[in-house]
Formats: structure tokens, C-alpha cells, sequence
């Protein structure tokens, strides 16, 4: 166990200017023992930057995700995991056996098969989106016409919501993320509203059920509509907002990178690259444990950084480097690691896969319409990405 006085630094460690991941992860890698941070409710938390050392914490018996527990790390009042109290089955804030419960019921609507079924659904609104672009000129934001609308309107489509709604989601959701453009009471509007609708939509397919998501759990009766609610709200932010970034950020990569658009095992390189899912993956110790040779005491506070570990040199030759022709890819956290692993894995890879083959097959001229350095980066959110994508054709 180190004795070495583990350094403290400041959160966030985003800056404007930097290129993300933040260069001071490869510095904590490389300390002995690990880093803390100051969170802005001044309490401290062990940020956790070594690929091992994330898997660990993942998958440890004595690290919780449930945010009730005392410790765990707040990334501002609106911002990180809800406790049940205030939003009802926001299952990732769970741990065994209530979280197996609800990841029972989720995983036949998310699995292969079902995404397979999917894949025409998920190719014809790609079509659909580019069809409407293409019709409007020669110039676009590829973020609001096309990465955010098609996470948005596939999701949509599962839970059985109207496309008219989709606007309304993805303002909802922008809300619900930023951490310095959004105020608290912006957020606690956004979440409220998000709910209201999502109870109304529960009780829509209880009296006239159909063939989607949400009338298939309510049939199943595992999850209650009271829970509901807050899992699907869960799903709609997860699967719209980070899908959204990673299409977007990956154009760029491939327009960088021409050679590699449509290339097998391109989805998860860029999953890799980009990581922008970096501190979503919030826990507190609920006994004494040690990481990296670093005690950690129950009650305190643990940030995995999935950007840092998906960088980390002993796992990913040259991590900087775009390369999806790596062994290594697949072996990536961007959709955490463990039994809270993401559920929507296998439809980020295919509406990832889809979007990017179509885009470029259909659109071969397609260029950024400002350099790269003038692209405006979202510095400021809990997920990474692009507020806006010009490109031209």
C-alpha cells in the first residue's frame, strides 16, 4: 500500500482548447497510488485513470453505484445519479438485486435478436434523415440533422413515442446534461417535464398497448409503472445523447481519415477514441478497499474515468491514434464494464455502423465546412461531443 500523499486537483478537468481526453489523465496514470479531486460540493473523490484499475472498480463487491449511499460523489445538485426518492427506477443507481431485476426485464427489448429486427427500422430512418438533408442545399449541421435525430427517433420508435416529439426530447435532454449551460432549475424543469410526459405515455399504453418497449414490460408487470417512468427516461438519455456525440465525432474522425469509412470494427475504435460517456460511471466505497495500492476507506467517493482508461497505453498502442484496424478495440469501457455494463451496446454499434456507411456511401463529398479547431466543442457537458457539425457537400 503506497504511502506516498496522494495529490488532489480540481474538478472539472475539461478545458476549452484541450484536446479530449484532458492531457493530465496520462499524468495521473503515471503517479504511483492514485489522484483525488475536489467536487464542487467540496467533498473529495479518488478519480480512478488506469484500464485495470476501471475494470476493478466496475465490477468490486464493496463499491456501490447506489447514490444513498453516504460518499458518493455529487457532480452538482441536478447533475449524476439520482436517488429512487427522487426519480423512481433510474436503475443504474441500484445494486443487486433490485438492479438485476430491472436488467432482467430490459435485456430481451436490447439483445441481438432484437436489434437485428431493428436494423431496417434503424436503416430507412438514416435514408429518411439524409433524403431531407440532401433536399435542403448543399451545407447542414450534421449534430441537429442528423446524429441527434437518429438515436432520438429510433428510441422513440421503441418506446412507441410520435416522431412529432422528438424535438422535444432531445431540447430536454440537451438541458438535463450541460454542466455550466444549463442552470439547477433548468434541469429540475427539463426532468420534470420529461416525466410528466413519460407517466402520460405509461398510462396511454396501458389502456391501448401495441407492439413496443413500453407496453411489452408493462405486460411482463416486473417493472411497476411508477418505476417505469424513471427507466425510461433513463434509456431516452442514454441512448439519444451519447449516440448523438459519438455519430458526430466520428465523422469528423472519418473525414480525417477517409480511408477508414465503412471499415469493419470502425464503430468501436471510435467508441474508444472518444469515451464520451468519461464520468457517468459514478461509485463510493461501501467497505475498505484498495486500489492501485491505494487505500480507499468506505464512505468516500469514486469517479472511474472511462476516457482515461480507454487512453491507457498498456492496453491501446499509441491510444491517440485512430486506428480501427487494432486488435485491441473491442476491448474497450466505453459502455462500462461489468454487470451495470451498457444495455444499449448492441444498438449504439448498429446505429454507429448504419449511420456511417450510409452517410458516406450516399454523401462521398462530404467536407467540414470549418476547420477543425473552430468546431465547438461541448466542453461543459457530463457527456462530450459537438454542439454543432457544418459540413458541407
Amino acid at each position: 500500500m503506497t504511502t506516498v500523499e496522494p495529490p488532489t486537483v480540481e474538478f472539472p478537468f475539461r478545458h476549452p482548447g484541450e484536446p479530449f481526453p484532458p492531457p493530465v489523465y496520462a499524468d495521473y496514470r503515471y503517479r504511483p497510488g492514485l489522484v483525488s479531486c475536489i467536487l464542487p460540493d467540496g467533498n473529495r473523490a479518488w478519480l480512478i485513470t488506469r484500464y485495470d484499475d476501471v475494470r476493478t472498480v466496475l465490477t468490486h463487491p464493496g463499491i456501490s453505484s447506489n447514490p444513498e449511499h453516504p460518499g458518493f460523489p455529487h457532480l452538482g445538485a441536478t447533475l449524476g445519479v439520482p436517488r429512487q426518492d427522487q426519480i423512481p427506477g433510474w436503475f443504474v443507481g441500484l445494486d443487486p438485486p433490485e438492479h438485476g431485476r430491472f436488467r432482467k426485464a430490459l435485456i430481451p427489448e436490447f439483445g441481438a435478436r432484437r436489434i437485428r429486427e431493428l436494423r431496417p427500422t434503424i436503416q430507412e430512418t438514416v435514408d429518411r434523415l439524409l433524403d431531407t438533408m440532401l433536399a435542403r442545399g448543399s451545407q447542414a449541421d450534421l449534430v441537429a440533422d442528423f446524429a441527434l435525430p437518429v438515436p432520438s427517433l429510433i428510441i422513440s420508435t421503441m418506446l412507441g413515442v410520435p416522431t412529432t416529439d422528438r424535438d422535444f426530447f432531445e431540447s430536454r435532454t440537451r438541458t438535463l446534461v450541460a454542466i455550466v449551460a444549463s442552470t439547477d432549475e433548468q434541469r429540475d424543469t427539463a426532468t420534470r417535464e420529461l416525466l410528466r410526459y413519460l407517466h402520460r405515455l405509461i398510462s396511454i399504453k396501458q389502456n391501448w398497448p401495441a407492439d413496443d418497449l413500453v407496453s411489452r414490460l408493462l405486460a411482463t408487470g416486473v417493472i411497476a409503472p411508477a418505476e417505469l417512468s424513471g427507466a425510461l427516461m433513463l434509456l431516452l438519455i442514454a441512448g439519444h445523447e451519447t449516440t448523438g456525440d459519438n455519430i458526430a465525432l466520428g465523422v469528423v474522425s472519418l473525414l480525417l481519415h477517409p480511408r477508414w469509412a465503412g471499415a469493419e470494427g470502425v464503430a468501436d475504435e471510435l467508441l474508444r477514441l472518444h469515451s464520451v460517456a468519461d464520468m457517468v460511471s459514478l461509485r463510493v466505497a461501501v467497505q475498505d478497499v484498495e486500489i492501485a495500492g491505494q487505500l480507499i476507506r468506505a464512505g468516500e467517493g469514486i469517479i472511474p474515468l472511462v476516457a482515461a482508461a480507454n487512453h491507457d497505453a498498456s492496453v491501446f498502442e499509441c491510444p491517440e491514434r485512430f486506428d480501427p484496424g487494432r486488435s485491441s478495440a473491442r476491448q474497450h469501457v466505453a459502455f462500462g464494464y461489468g454487470m451495470h455494463q451498457c444495455l444499449g451496446a448492441n444498438l449504439a454499434r448498429a446505429e454507429l455502423e448504419i449511420a456511417f456507411r450510409t452517410l458516406f456511401e450516399r454523401i462521398p463529398s462530404l467536407q467540414l465546412a470549418i476547420p477543425v479547431e473552430e468546431l465547438p466543442f461541448k466542453y461543459n457537458g457530463v457527456i462530450f461531443g459537438l454542439h454543432k457539425l457544418p459540413v458541407r457537400w
